[in-house]
């Protein structure tokens, strides 16, 4: 994809879903992990797999079940929000299952809990036990 098309893809998403912390015309991420959580959810929209306006009502939702159980609501856990949507869609739209999806979460944070702070953290066979 050409960096105009890029682009063009993120003004789109920051056009039709609200919420997404910016600085300018561009997102803003505090952590690594919600740059790639926006750039996977930005690839899925771009193949089809969902349109902007289906991901701002299950955004919404997402957002307003967290209200529901005491988010602060400040900001702060935004692409936590994000990243529960992105998990959502991939499991309605058949792409991966809730269980695959709860082995994986369950693989990096034992692939997290042995990596030493500062090293990247690598999946090994053994963190899916």
């Amino acid at each position: 994809m050409t960096e105009d098309a890029k682009a063009d893809a993120i003004r789109a998403a920051l056009d039709i879903v609200p919420g997404v912390p910016c600085e300018g015309e561009a997102p803003v991420f505090e952590e690594p992990w919600q740059a790639q959580a926006f750039a996977m959810a930005l690839t899925l929209h771009q193949r089809g797999v969902f349109t902007w306006s289906d991901w701002a009502t299950l955004l919404g939702e997402e957002i307003q079940k967290a209200r529901a159980v005491g988010d602060p609501d400040d900001g702060s856990t935004y692409y936590r929000h994000w990243l529960a949507t992105l998990e959502r869609v991939v499991a309605l739209k058949g792409i991966a299952s809730s269980d695959t999806l709860d082995r994986y979460i369950h693989a990096w944070d034992h692939a997290a809990d042995r990596t030493p702070h500062g090293q990247a953290i690598e999946l090994r066979p053994e963190d899916f036990r």
